[in-house]
């Protein structure tokens, strides 16, 4: 079977990236552009312009389903990556680019998925064998192959035809129910430090609302891509009544939100407000009291 404009497809490398445009697309960006991504390599090869240069959209993980909308003849494939909502760009998801041998059709699998809680782990080819698929990080959702054996859990992965293996406990069953806040704030909590990557959303990089939609994604929660989306597809409360868990969202006057941080403490008396995100300011994620010029700019309180 082959891709098709029209079809669905999913990602068969650990962590793909979403393009703008096939052309804009930089030297420093082979290591992402690969059959087989190394996405840290591809952020250690960056300097801090790089990664912050807007021609990244998004990313996608493994096993992670698209629509194909059109296919170049020189290797790139435009998509929709339906898992990652996205209303004020398409009804059907995050639209942009990739390289089409990033992608294998759709196997059909009426599994229940399993979803990789190891902050980053790697598929092999036997119980401790050679890794085939490194770099699979957190939150991404694999089928198993059948049981446990001596330790190993076996799944299926996207254009591999035997199954593959990684450690038993470092994927585990989708949850069946909301996460607590404190659930939410344990998965975030592990991406402390991270670099900040404009359109990261990877345990090696990530940014504002990628990190949210990470953390949600983990626990089986499926949020928007973006921070003004995910604004709109969440409750407000009255700033004043937040908790640990709710989400700070943030804009300059006239603007649309443009950044969004997870709070981490119910607020004090004197307006002492606290939050863990990822920062563009200072290129990481961190969790912090919210300084006073992120103050002046903290238009709302949501609760997923």
């Amino acid at each position: 079977m082959e891709l098709q404009p029209g079809r669905e497809a999913v990602v068969r490398v650990a962590v793909a990236t979403l393009w703008s445009h096939p052309e804009a697309v930089r030297p420093v960006d082979g290591p992402a552009l690969a059959a087989r991504t190394d996405i840290a390599a591809w952020i250690s090869g960056m300097d801090t312009d790089q990664q912050v240069g807007d021609c990244v959209l998004s990313q996608l993980l493994l096993g992670e389903r698209v629509l194909v909308t059109e296919l170049r003849g020189d290797g790139w494939a435009h998509v929709v990556a339906v898992e990652q909502p996205a209303p004020r760009l398409h009804p059907h998801g995050y639209p942009g680019w990739l390289p089409a041998e990033q992608l294998a059709p759709v196997v059909a699998d009426t599994a229940d998925p399993l979803v990789v809680d190891a902050t980053v782990t790697a598929l092999r080819d036997a119980p401790g064998g050679a890794e085939v698929l490194s770099g699979v990080i957190l939150g991404t959702r694999l089928i198993p192959a059948g049981p446990a054996v001596d330790g190993w859990q076996p799944v299926h992965a996207p254009g591999h035809a035997a199954p593959l293996w990684l450690p038993d406990g470092d994927a585990v069953p989708v949850p069946a129910t909301p996460p607590s806040a404190d659930e939410v704030l344990a998965v975030a909590q592990r991406l402390l430090d991270v670099v900040y990557i404009w359109g990261g959303v990877s345990a090696y990089g990530i940014d504002c609302s990628g990190l949210v939609h990470l953390a949600w994604r983990r626990l089986g929660v499926l949020l928007p891509r973006d921070a003004s989306d995910q604004a709109t597809a969440t409750r407000p409360v009255p700033l004043g009544a937040e908790r640990p868990g709710d989400l700070y969202f943030f804009a300059r006057p006239g603007r649309r939100i443009h950044h969004i941080g997870i709070v981490t403490a119910e607020p004090r008396p004197d307006d002492d407000r606290r939050m863990l995100h990822a920062c563009y300011l200072q290129r990481r994620v961190l969790e912090e009291r919210l300084p006073d010029e992120r103050t002046a700019t903290l238009v709302g309180v949501h609760r997923v």
